[in-house]
């Protein structure tokens, strides 16, 4: 989890510093024929901009967020766990590390946002750690694994089936 997190931690502080280096929000770079562009864009808001202007509310929660699984990190038994916690984790640090301390104030910052696709808000590599976590941890739990990797119909069905087949014998 840890290796993960900060993998994706670096490279989203990295590609930030180049995107502020390097592009503009008014002269979009153009890639793969126009399918992908680089444009500089500081998004006070959450993600699709929902919220512009309530930095702060974004911190908190983002804080909040990391703490939270933080806390309930040692559980985790799985790759998928630890991978997708990993991803969440990182994803919102990344985005948490310009709300403290990008312009215009601590609590307030703007994230730094700068990849772009067709018919889509543009988002940073963070922003892709939070996704593509939060569908590992939905992945995960619809298939029933838990954090330290027993399914979750293994041990209390057999429990319930041990239990009521014990009350159906009178035992």
């Amino acid at each position: 989890m840890a290796a993960v997190a900060l993998v994706l931690l670096a490279a989203d502080f990295v590609t930030k510093q180049i995107a502020l280096t390097h592009f503009s929000g008014s002269d979009p770079t153009e890639a793969l024929g126009g399918l992908l562009k680089f444009t500089l864009v500081f998004n006070s808001g959450g993600a699709f901009s929902i919220g512009e202007g309530e930095a702060w509310f974004f911190t908190t929660v983002k804080i909040v967020v990391v703490v939270a699984m933080l806390v309930v990190s040692p559980r985790i038994r799985t790759p998928v766990w630890a991978v997708s916690f990993g991803l969440v984790i990182a994803g919102a640090a990344g985005n948490l590390v310009d709300r403290l301390f990008r312009a215009p104030s601590p609590w307030q910052g703007r994230v730094v946002d700068w990849i772009q696709l067709p018919h889509w808000p543009v988002f940073n590599l963070a922003d892709c750690g939070v996704v593509c976590g939060s569908a590992l941890v939905m992945w995960a739990s619809t298939r029933g694994i838990r954090l330290n990797g027993t399914l979750a119909s293994d041990a209390p069905a057999e429990a319930g089936a041990s239990e009521r087949t014990a009350e159906r014998r009178g035992q």
